[in-house]
């Protein structure tokens, strides 16, 4: 029996080999897919996508996956809405293979069909756009006509105008004309003057005007005006706005020109007739084209919105079934296949006790397929590493994941992420110290835990679902924070007066004089700090020494501890060597030099030092002299102080060496033994795969014999595998990474132990800054002598002390706080047991594989 799964460690994995019919191959990888607690293992690692046995079936859902992307695409353009996947998380079953034939080619006709309603579209509306334009032309075409004539009609006029030489000819030819419509047509078919008309974007006019000019030197009238409304874009669907223009100019060659460098700016060109009631007749059949076109297009419209409708109420659903059947079908690619007895062979690591479920899952799906032929579970035992699957719930995966990031735990060792849930937000609460800053954080967490469900279906921005995700982090960093703001009396900077103070001040106290609290005979605070520190002038001394100490004595247990589980993995392992090797003497190391100063700080503060009528004895100076000058000590702390600093120095000088030499020693003496007895190498591996074909075919006929005597439809066999992973043992390799592990581990005691300091200085910085924050903004307030302005001045502030009470109080100090906490567990704690070579566990779930790339 394997053991239960606890979040101690690792759970215990099994590797098993799987012999299913072809015929139910896809329905079991998709009943497993749903199970998501089974990772296949690729059998055909040297076979590229193209050779697989299910590429063709790949290549169709991709198509169909490219169908159903442009339906969605439409719909967004269409800004219709679609069902999200939540609405078919708990009604979608694994599709039988004729409902996916069915998909594939309902979603071609509706392709085509979109395709096409959407081609006409947009046919529509850029004949539309072009009637539109042309309109505009028209409109303003008349006006053009009358300037440029009445321009004509004033140049004429002039003797000498070099820079108009078309109009200088005008003048020759013609003496004078009238303003009459009809007269002006006339003047310029005498004067042979043409004119192109259209329509260009208004970021384009000014370009359009100088190449003109520059090109023709002269040779033109142009007349242009912008167009009040903008022009959407058929294709863009922006609204763009554009300018009508009208060019004047004589000769075929000229008006030619005008055109290829009109149309190379992209302007569109319209006809319009010169006579006044012929350019009316124009509009009348422009607008009733329009009318036309516009009807047409309304109905095409909905006709097309429509259908996106339709297709709206099942796209998701649609998607999410085509996404599961080609994961499916890939996994169904790693697969082994047995041309004799068309039997799919699949190799899979999978929880031990979830053996017995995917064993009734596999018998379901046998009953539901009526097939005689059973699948076979072969379950394997291999000293493959097995890859790692650490269970969690939705309070501890978030823990889990702050111990993944750095690295993934070795199979079976044990889970750092058991005590993070305490230490990791206990050592933030110890830097966050402050009862109302906590309730805030506890306050959000409670809120978000509460609407988890409707957050859950809710699309949420990159920060807030950071926020959501952490929740319960959160919840526990506000719970422990309140718990260290109540131990430091500390709430929002003020403090509380639940009991009575054990300092008393004189009575008869003179403004200005300095006084000194006495302590009340027979009384102490009962639990944290007292509140009358908060208002002495030494204040800051005497917490500074406290969180000082108290930050060693915190970073000295939480070192401790995760030292011993140094000796719990190598107990586990079976590794002795590890034991005597790594951690007795390592442990005898740190205790002997902080573990004693720990206690002398805890023997300081238990002795009246004012009684003794001496000053306490520096501890940072004892622990540098006891190094420097060993068995020399400056002020007391008891008495025998000199001999004990001594054998501690030389009881941690002597673990060096051990921890050198005795592990490379030994592997190199169990080495020459294992080769002497005459066993074989560890470099020489062995291998049994599961496609050798004696063992495979044994096992596969001997579970259908036995399958067929009891009538099941799933049976389970053992197989031995020796698979052997270790490398040629290398004395110099094993010397030199305990070099690097020795140096690593004493400079690290000295590093890590003043890194705690941190849980000091953060804790100071965050209650000075909630001071300083109260003091500029809402305290100020109630200092205030007049009652009316006082009321003012409290509504006035407290907005803006709440605003920086969250914004930098909680928010920015709280994620300072955080990192810090992390890296405390990161380095200074993992380092001391935790291995993180392990591989993760990927199962094939269909949960997993919407959460990475969901649909919607």
């Amino acid at each position: 029996m394997a053991p239960k799964d606890t979040f101690f460690r690792s759970s215990d994995m099994s590797l098993t080999q799987l012999y299913i019919a072809n015929e139910i191959g896809r329905e079991v990888v998709s009943a497993l897919g749903e199970l998501g607690q089974v990772q296949f293992r690729d059998l055909n690692p040297d076979t590229n996508a193209f050779q697989r046995t299910f590429t063709k079936e790949i290549r169709r859902l991709d198509n169909v996956e490219r169908q159903l992307r442009y339906f969605r695409s439409q719909m967004e353009k269409a800004s219709i809405p679609v069902r999200p996947s939540t609405e078919f998380s708990d009604t979608l079953a694994a599709p039988l293979a004729s409902e996916i034939d069915e998909l594939a080619e309902r979603s071609e006709g509706l392709e085509q069909r979109i395709a096409s309603l959407n081609d006409s579209y947009e046919t529509l509306k850029k004949r539309e756009v072009e009637l539109i334009e042309w309109r505009w032309v028209l409109k303003e075409a008349g006006g053009f006509f009358d300037r440029a004539h009445s321009h004509t009609e004033e140049i004429c006029q002039s003797v000498d105008n070099d820079e108009a030489p078309l109009l200088r000819d005008v003048e020759q030819q013609v003496p004078r004309v009238q303003n009459d419509d009809g007269q002006a047509q006339q003047s310029f078919v005498e004067m042979n003057i043409g004119f192109v008309a259209g329509v260009i974007p208004q970021d384009r006019i000014g370009a359009f005007e100088r190449i003109l000019w520059r090109t023709l030197r002269g040779n033109l009238y142009m007349n242009q005006s912008e167009i009040p409304d903008p022009i959407i874009d058929p294709v863009s669907n922006e609204g763009i706005h554009k300018s009508v223009f009208v060019i004047f100019s004589h000769g075929k060659q000229i008006l030619s020109k005008i055109r290829k460098i009109s149309e190379s700016l992209g302007a569109s060109l319209y006809s319009v007739d010169e006579n006044s009631e012929l350019r009316r007749d124009q509009i009348h059949e422009v607008n009733t084209r329009l009318s036309d076109v516009g009807n047409v297009l309304h109905n095409t419209k909905n006709t097309l919105d429509a259908e996106l409708r339709q297709i709206a109420r099942s796209l998701i659903a649609w998607m999410i079934i085509v996404k599961k059947e080609k994961a499916v079908y890939d996994t169904l690619n790693k697969f082994s296949y047995d041309q004799a007895r068309k039997t799919l062979i699949a190799e899979a690591w999978c929880p031990t006790n979830s053996l017995a479920l995917i064993k009734s899952t596999l018998q379901d799906v046998n009953d539901r397929a009526g097939l005689t032929v059973p699948t076979i579970v072969n379950q394997i035992r291999t000293n493959k590493t097995p890859p790692t699957f650490v269970r969690t719930n939705k309070f501890s995966e978030a823990f889990q994941t702050i111990v993944n990031a750095y690295g993934i735990p070795k199979y079976s060792e044990i889970n750092p992420g058991l005590y993070t849930v305490i230490t990791f937000p206990f050592l933030f609460a110890v830097m966050f110290g402050d009862f109302g800053h906590g309730f805030l954080m506890a306050l959000t967490a409670t809120a978000m835990i509460l609407a988890e469900k409707k957050l859950q279906k809710t699309k949420l921005d990159e920060l807030t679902y950071m926020a959501f995700y952490g929740r319960y982090i959160m919840l526990m960093m506000g719970i422990f924070s309140m718990y260290t703001g109540f131990i430091y009396n500390d709430i929002f900077s003020r403090s509380f007066t639940i009991f009575s103070s054990q300092w008393k001040w004189p009575d008869d106290i003179r403004p200005g004089q300095m006084v000194e609290a006495s302590l009340k005979q027979g009384y102490r605070y009962p639990i944290g700090l007292d509140w009358n520190w908060h208002e002495a002038q030494n204040s800051l001394l005497f917490t500074n020494s406290l969180k000082m100490k108290m930050s060693i004595l915190l970073g000295w247990a939480h070192m401790t501890y995760a030292l011993c589980l140094q000796y719990i993995n190598a107990r586990h392992f079976k590794s002795k060597v590890d034991i005597f090797g790594n951690f007795i003497p390592g442990m005898i190391f740190f205790q002997s030099i902080f573990g004693y100063l720990v206690l002398t700080i805890i023997y300081k503060w238990s002795v009246d030092w004012n009684a003794k009528g001496v000053s306490p004895p520096g501890l940072l100076n004892m622990l540098i002299f006891m190094f420097l000058s060993p068995g020399t000590i400056e002020q007391q702390l008891y008495p025998g102080q000199a001999g004990v600093q001594v054998v501690l120095l030389l009881l941690a000088v002597i673990q060096v060496p051990i921890m050198l030499f005795f592990k490379p020693m030994y592997l190199r003496w169990e080495h020459n033994r294992a080769r002497a007895l005459g066993y074989r190498g560890l470099g020489e591996q062995s291998r049994v795969s599961a496609l050798d074909e004696d063992e495979t075919n044994g096992n596969l006929n001997g579970a259908r014999d036995s399958m067929a005597s009891e009538g099941d439809g799933v049976a389970m066999i053992a197989q031995d595998l020796d698979e052997e992973e270790h490398e040629e043992f290398d004395f110099a390799d094993a010397m030199i990474h305990q070099v690097i592990h020795t140096i690593e581990f004493c400079l690290n005691c000295i590093s890590h132990t003043a890194s705690y300091l941190r849980l000091w200085a953060l804790s100071l910085a965050h209650q000075q800054l909630s001071i300083v924050l109260w003091k500029m903004t809402i305290g100020g307030a109630f200092e205030q002598e007049s009652h009316t302005l006082r009321v003012i001045m409290i509504v006035a502030t407290f907005f803006l002390w709440f605003v920086l009470t969250i914004g930098v109080l909680c928010v920015m100090e709280g994620t300072s706080a955080m990192l810090h906490s992390l890296r405390l567990h990161w380095v200074e704690a993992m380092s001391k047991h935790f291995m993180g070579e392990g591989i993760p566990f990927a199962p094939f779930s269909f949960k997993a594989l919407l959460e990475e790339d969901p649909v919607d």
